[in-house]
């Protein structure tokens, strides 16, 4: 009967096992919300950027965000010009003036890649093409800097008369 104790036992031992596994497996889970954003190229892809860009001469990127706040919400990228040590944070926006914005609504779950056409007016070596994501905030009735934001480095140079 030893055998038959132990049998036993160690069914027991699967199933309640199975059955802890099973209920937390069906307890309801709230994740944390989150927004993304992302830099692509002219083709929608990552990499492969433009480096080398001339003034007055249109560059073309795509902007990616998705949406994971549990609710619809309304987006806004920035785009600003900053440099090499001169970029935004994850609490604080760069303080440059928006030379394009974009506004978006997206349900959660929802992504969007954004076309974005623009040129740079001046010269410079490592200026910073920032792209911040700005939120909403129904309940103040203000939009609010998320913390997230991309930037890619470029070159600038003159171009013909």
């Amino acid at each position: 009967m030893v055998l038959d104790d132990e049998v036993m036992a160690v069914l027991t031992a699967v199933v309640m096992i199975a059955s802890i596994i099973g209920i937390a497996m069906m307890l309801p889970r709230n994740p944390e919300p989150f927004l993304a954003i992302g830099l692509l190229n002219e083709r929608g892809k990552i990499g492969d950027y433009p480096r080398l860009l001339v003034t007055g001469e249109p560059i073309r990127l795509q902007v990616f965000l998705e949406n994971h706040m549990g609710k619809a919400t309304m987006l806004k990228v920035e785009a600003k010009l900053g440099s090499r040590g001169r970029i935004p944070t994850n609490k604080t926006p760069l303080d440059a003036k928006p030379f394009l914005e974009r506004i978006v609504i997206l349900n959660h779950g929802q992504n969007a890649t954004i076309p974005v056409e623009f040129s740079v007016k001046s010269e410079g070596v490592n200026l910073a093409l920032v792209f911040e994501l700005w939120m909403y905030d129904t309940s103040r009735g203000t939009w609010v800097y998320t913390g997230r934001w991309c930037h890619l480095y470029v070159n600038v140079t003159r171009g013909g008369p």
